[in-house]
């Protein structure tokens, strides 16, 4: 059996404990991992998203997690492109996306060229898009005292 190279992606804006989970996971089943962050551009064409954290501070922030030994920065929405740079062996990702139509497509994709597509619990209780409402909320001065606004 060869080297396990894992491929775990996703835009890691706004870092929290499932993001940690994830990358913590992965790295259990594989002999490296490599970390896929999703670029500023692709977040907005993909995900209609403006990222709050620009792409090169969150490929610095998640290149310095011990768990991560290289970062990728995904340039195109294709995760086929993403394996061609790569070559990992192992895809990981969070299971809410098991079972839906993105997922089971990347599974074909995958098996065609022999990556395992591995999926981890994801984590529910806090989320990027919960993190951006509050963001939101804060920005809007929703249940801000005035004193913290001023900080």
């Amino acid at each position: 059996m060869g080297t396990r190279i894992g491929y775990a992606v996703g835009a890691f804006d706004l870092f929290h404990v499932g993001h940690l989970n994830l990358l913590r996971h992965a790295k259990q089943q594989c002999d490296i991992l490599i970390a896929g962050v999703v670029s500023d551009e692709m977040l907005r064409e993909v995900k209609g998203i403006e990222p709050v954290i620009p792409t090169a501070e969150r490929a610095e922030i998640v290149k310095h997690i011990s768990f991560v030994d290289d970062v990728y920065v995904e340039t195109t929405p294709s995760k086929m492109d993403s394996w061609r740079d790569v070559q990992f062996t192992h895809f990981f990702k969070g299971d809410d996306w098991r079972g839906t139509e993105k997922g089971l497509r990347l599974e074909r994709e995958f098996a065609e060229v022999g990556v395992e597509v591995v999926y981890f619990p994801y984590t529910a209780h806090t989320s990027s898009s919960s993190l951006r409402r509050a963001l939101d909320a804060i920005t809007a001065g929703a249940n801000v005292p005035a004193a913290a606004m001023s900080r």
